[in-house]
């Protein structure tokens, strides 16, 4: 499933000379058997730019359900218009259906931040300034546009004494509900955070210590978080739900808050 996201997502936004435009995106995309027309939906991965080539940090679940699903694929892109490269990337929701012999790819929606805020919050500047707190593209945009709530940038810098982590989502490229549900996540408004890695151990490989994810956990709860989910089920908490698993969090923990 991921693998299938990541493909598209690596072939709408990489490109030689000669293969820029929606027509030759719609070629690439048709490449993999899947629908051309997805390629009208690529957003900020089809830059006017001669070339182009993107590197993905991370395919992260944002839901998963028997017969379909939601990867979001978290990246950067590099474009080149002349001698002029600029550096770039977004994070996109890319949902998919069950099918035989591999998942369909049904639609994509890249990350859509917003401008930026005409003067940076103190808390974002300092978050944007910490070296042990890695954001991806878009997430440095949710901070930017003002739009992340102070408890989540607060949090952030508490756990970045302890810890050094990489962060996959902050509030724009993750699905406006809880995937399956009718209820709003807290991502998109601009209330929670996932990370992906921690002290340079990924969340979802089997050899990262339990203690540490565990830990990272227990202190995202400790610095404020009404809502941590996890690969694994914790005890305690100051109320029944505070820590959570589920299929779609063995992948990354994710920390909600309440305002």
């Amino acid at each position: 499933m991921k693998l299938r996201a990541v493909e598209l997502i690596e072939a709408l936004g990489t490109w030689g000379p000669g293969g820029q435009g929606l027509e030759a995106a719609r070629g690439r995309v048709a490449a993999l058997g899947l629908p051309p027309q997805l390629a009208d939906q690529a957003g900020p991965l089809l830059p006017a730019a001669d070339e182009a080539v993107v590197e993905v940090i991370d395919a992260q679940y944002g839901g998963i359900l028997s017969d379909s699903a939601s990867v979001l694929v978290v990246c950067r892109q590099w474009s080149a218009a002349g001698s002029t490269v600029t550096a770039g990337g977004t994070t996109v929701d890319v949902r998919l259906t069950a099918a035989s012999p591999r998942w369909n790819v049904t639609a994509l929606h890249p990350a859509d931040p917003g401008p930026a805020a005409a003067k940076l919050p103190t808390l974002a500047a300092r978050v944007l300034a910490q070296p042990r707190i890695v954001l991806p593209p878009a997430a440095v945009a949710d901070l930017r546009s003002g739009m992340v709530h102070d408890s989540v940038l607060q949090a952030m810098l508490t756990l970045a004494g302890p810890y050094s982590f990489q962060v996959s989502v902050v509030r724009s490229g993750h699905p406006l509900d809880v995937f399956g549900t009718d209820r709003p996540s807290d991502h998109p408004l601009g209330r929670a955070f996932d990370t992906w890695q921690i002290d340079g151990h990924a969340v979802v490989d089997p050899a990262t210590p339990h203690d540490l994810v565990d830990g990272f956990m227990r202190a995202a709860a400790a610095a404020g978080s009404y809502n941590v989910g996890g690969p694994r089920q914790l005890s305690g908490g100051t109320t029944s739900n505070q820590f959570f698993t589920d299929d779609t969090h063995h992948d990354h923990v994710h920390a909600g808050f309440s305002s």
